[in-house]
């Protein structure tokens, strides 16, 4: 994918400086750094930023696009190295600014769509790291070193991000890594009435992820879910969701459309480099990793990302304000 927008050196370096400047720890208190990142940024932001996020807001609702990339961003000049026991904790000890950090809560605010959290997963932090983590080496999840089905984040779960946003921290140029997308309403275009009326009809389970089921062994397979859900929703996690126990056969069939619809459907695909910012839809369409050249294996496994969830409105948070924890942009349960 073409970036959709470039910042130029001048424009990175000044916000860089003016980022840099936030001493408030993200992974200690959220909501203060939140605030600290708008006091900071008030009257600094480069006009042509604020003009690009404009037009972002503007073709989500329009349904002009809910894939972008911001190229040449501000990320945090002193890296650490991580290790793959416990990258979180080697992440808190050792990385000193919070400019990654930073210009991700900058673009959240800018596009309104506030950041969410889940209280079970990672401290329950704002921002995440896609890390290899070793015990999670052949698993389906992000924080593998392998390549990712279709799927969207949190398939399982009845909370779910409107928005992810991933940012390229270090991301060796040796390496060819993409991440591979595909909207909702493309795969609606390759199928039957027939097949979209089942699919938008209860009869499908997915499993808990790995990581959440580490976090509570109580979580298994979801509840029964529709696959297509509203004017553009998708929820569905390939070679995981399935037909439940009870679905009528017409339901096995419909699947099996979908996933040769799937398979023929027209994709996007970014590779992220240092500096790219990433955003996309995650409930209006399915994304995967795609591991196109792996040339060092241990280098391979150093690629960072720091990532964000969001929901697409004020309103949206403000009506699961019964399942925060504490404000806002808060964290979920499980």
């Amino acid at each position: 994918m073409q970036p959709f927008h470039l910042m130029t050196d001048r424009e990175k370096d000044e916000l860089y400086g003016v980022l840099e400047t936030i001493d408030t720890n993200p992974y200690d208190d959220y909501h203060a750094f939140s605030a600290a990142v708008r006091r900071a940024t008030e009257g600094n932001v480069p006009e042509s930023l604020l003009r690009a996020a404009e037009q972002i807001r503007t073709e989500r609702e329009t349904g002009v696009s809910d894939t972008h990339v911001l190229r040449n961003c501000p990320v945090d000049k002193d890296l650490p190295e991580l290790g793959h026991d416990d990258p979180q904790a080697d992440k808190y000890a050792h990385k000193p600014t919070f400019v990654g950090e930073g210009f991700l809560e900058l673009v959240a605010q800018l596009t309104r769509t506030p950041v969410m959290a889940y209280a079970t997963r990672f401290n329950g932090d704002f921002f995440t790291d896609v890390y290899s983590i070793s015990k999670y080496h052949g698993k389906q999840t992000g924080y593998s070193d392998g390549e990712l089905v279709y799927h969207n984040d949190r398939t399982a779960h009845p909370v779910r991000a409107d928005y992810i946003s991933l940012l390229g921290m270090r991301c060796p140029v040796q390496e060819y890594t993409c991440t591979s997308l595909v909207e909702a309403r493309t795969l609606r275009a390759g199928l039957s009435e027939d097949t979209l009326r089942v699919l938008g009809e209860a009869h499908f389970v997915t499993p808990f992820d790995v990581v959440s089921r580490d976090n509570n062994s109580s979580l298994t397979l979801s509840d029964k879910h529709a696959i297509f859900q509203g004017d553009y929703g998708i929820r569905y996690l390939d070679t995981h969701t399935t037909v439940a126990p009870d679905a009528p056969g017409e339901a096995k069939d419909a699947l099996i459309e979908l996933k040769n619809a799937l398979t023929r459907a027209e994709k996007k695909r970014h590779r992220i480099l240092e500096g790219d910012l990433l955003i996309f839809a995650n409930q209006n369409g399915l994304h995967s990793r795609e591991l196109i050249e792996v040339n060092d294996p241990e280098r391979s496994r150093s690629r960072w990302l720091l990532k964000t969830y969001t929901l697409r409105s004020q309103a949206v948070a403000d009506g699961f304000a019964d399942r925060w924890v504490e404000g806002v942009a808060g964290r979920v349960g499980d």
